[in-house]
């Protein structure tokens, strides 16, 4: 089948492939529809790893999907051929500790697409589990089901947060997570939502969503941070840059006691500066992925309580797939989520 290959960093192909995959019994066997492109695929692509996961060897990229079903195996009842899905991307060892303590996306044997040296899903047809595939409501597209994977990134910090009725947050980061965080937080509780960024017009976006957008090249943050918060501080920092800048200073806006969700992934270790966070006994959390939220994802969207089709700005034929990539790695200030269509 034809799919795109990362053969080496700042080199893709689309090629003809065989991949040594077999519909089991508990499996399903899927049509790719959709693919979003993730900026982790971006920072395999212009930089050949993200912190400790490296390319070494050639990936298929993609783990942000929806399709339909071809054909499910034999022990396989909540789903049919026909149905359109969205897949969780990351398949643990159901036996393990990590999977047993509700945690399984730490389990360190779990099976994640686009993940070295696991293939992902920018190919033609994937086989995976029916236990990690969700039945997309009739409302919900399958451009919008591909974003229930970093929706659901967003949910998991929320759920790390343990976000309170009219907490106010900060997101620093104006991308597709941080946007995905803010709603999520917004949906969760909070009620504000103070966003940054440098891109004006992904900022004009948050506006529209009723985020308070501060562009920090023209605005003192600070100064928006205690006209919103009464000179208190904000509850919660969701940091979803991975920006060096956005960490180093982390800990000023927020208020004593507050907490710091880290969901960005710097390309290289950045300082963290333990004494301003010992000043106010902030508490940390980190987000890896998610566990069982996806369900609570397509809910919020089939209900309508969070709209992502303002995010789907761009989308390529499969054909295009590398000028897709090449357009990712230096998009214009509009473009939010760039997906592929098969």
């Amino acid at each position: 089948m034809k799919a795109l290959l990362l053969k080496e960093k700042g080199k893709l192909a689309i090629l003809d492939m065989a991949f040594e995959e077999k519909l089991g019994p508990d499996d399903v066997l899927i049509k790719m529809h959709t693919i979003g492109i993730c900026g982790s695929d971006v920072h395999y692509y212009t930089h050949g790893k993200i912190g400790n996961f490296i390319v070494k060897e050639p990936m298929v990229l993609g783990h942000e999907a929806s399709g339909t079903i071809i054909e499910v195996g034999k022990n396989v009842k909540s789903l049919k051929a026909g149905d359109r899905i969205c897949m969780e991307p990351g398949v643990p060892d159901l036996h393990s500790r990590a999977t047993m303590e509700g945690m399984y996306n730490l389990d360190p044997d779990v099976v994640f697409w686009a993940t070295p040296p696991i293939h992902g899903c920018l190919r033609e047809t994937v086989v995976h589990p029916a236990m990690f595939c969700f039945k997309l409501p009739d409302n919900v597209s399958y451009a919008e089901g591909a974003l229930i994977e970093p929706l659901s990134v967003g949910l998991q910090a929320v759920k790390k947060a343990n976000v309170k009725p009219g907490d106010v947050a900060l997101v620093t980061g104006c991308g597709t997570i941080g946007l995905l965080a803010g709603l999520a937080a917004l949906a969760g509780g909070c009620s504000k939502v103070i966003i940054t960024d440098v891109i004006q017009p992904k900022l004009d976006l948050a506006s529209s969503y009723g985020m308070i957008p501060v562009n920090i090249k023209k605005q003192d943050l600070m100064d928006v941070v205690k006209k919103e918060t009464g000179g208190w501080g904000v509850d919660i920092i969701f940091e979803a840059s991975g920006n060096e800048a956005a960490i180093t200073g982390i800990f000023q806006p927020l208020c004593p006691g507050g907490k710091v969700v880290f969901i960005g992934m710097p390309v290289n270790p950045v300082p963290v500066d333990i004494v301003a966070a010992q000043a106010k006994e902030a508490r940390l959390e980190t987000v890896f992925r998610y566990a069982n939220v996806y369900l609570r994802a397509l809910s919020l969207l089939g209900s309508g309580k969070i709209n992502v089709k303002p995010l789907i700005i761009d989308r390529y034929k499969f054909a295009d797939a590398i000028k897709a990539f090449d357009y990712a790695a230096n998009p214009q200030p509009r473009s939010v989520k760039i997906v592929i269509e098969m």
